[in-house]
């Protein structure tokens, strides 16, 4: 299999706009994730896709490869769909650039998931009981099957504890996909679906049609940047491993 990394990033994020050009340690937030992906050794190539000229030149004084988008996209995966459409290409590992601190061992996991031919798209999550994290709209929770397909993804606490005797497990959904080049062009020819339009989770366009998420259980701690406070955690984070 061809795999490429494909890492979209949007300049004025709604929430914290500028994140990635902010600061971390001696390199922006995006060449974090960009330097962490190539690391890796996992992928033949690695682009970051971006709308911003300030992002672009960010990535390409430093050595790397980056692309202008060429249209306005309402989520990662449309912008990635318009930038692979024409390249060769078996899987595509889409890369949030608001989590700089990449692990490889979650990779290379997500890229065996296509060993079996069915899987089309797959992602990745793991367990959390911190109840601020678990009723914050800005972390994303997912249920799962018992060959852990998704069911569902929300903003809101799922599963909803009706019997506090039963302890649920949390899991949070971390925005690392990969897809299938077949998979991910249908996807943008299908239009935003009504849970996708409630919830502002692009992935929920799969559920609605039909297309399950193969989810990879992780371990790792990373941080990733969404608001503000998040930069002070990725900071306090990038102190701990480098030591």
């Amino acid at each position: 299999m061809k795999k490429i990394a494909m890492i979209p990033a949007r300049y004025a994020a709604t929430r914290f706009p500028f994140k990635l050009m902010q600061p971390l340690g001696n390199k922006t937030v995006i060449r974090h994730t960009f330097d962490n992906t190539v690391a890796t050794n996992l992928f033949d190539e690695v682009i970051v896709i971006t709308d911003s000229d300030i992002i672009l030149n960010e990535i390409v004084q430093h050595g790397g490869k980056a692309i202008m988008s060429k249209k306005n996209h309402e989520s990662g995966s449309d912008r990635i769909a318009e930038a692979i459409e024409n390249i060769e290409v078996d899987v595509i590992v889409n890369v949030q650039g608001d989590e700089p601190f990449v692990n490889k061992e979650t990779l290379r996991k997500l890229l065996d998931v296509f060993n079996d031919e069915s899987i089309q798209v797959a992602s990745v999550m793991k367990k959390f009981n911190d109840s601020g994290l678990i009723n914050n709209p800005n972390y994303v929770k997912v249920v799962v099957d018992n060959n852990m397909q998704s069911l569902l993804f929300s903003r809101s606490p799922i599963p909803y504890q009706r019997d506090q005797d039963v302890r649920p497990v949390y899991y949070e959904h971390i925005g690392v996909y990969a897809f299938k080049k077949e998979a991910l062009l249908q996807f943008t020819k299908w239009a935003p679906t009504p849970l996708e339009t409630i919830e502002k989770i692009e992935c929920l366009r799969y559920l609605e049609n039909g297309v399950t998420l193969k989810m990879v259980l992780t371990e790792d701690s990373g941080v990733k940047i969404d608001v503000p406070e998040d930069l002070i955690k990725a900071e306090n984070y990038l102190r701990e491993i480098s030591r």
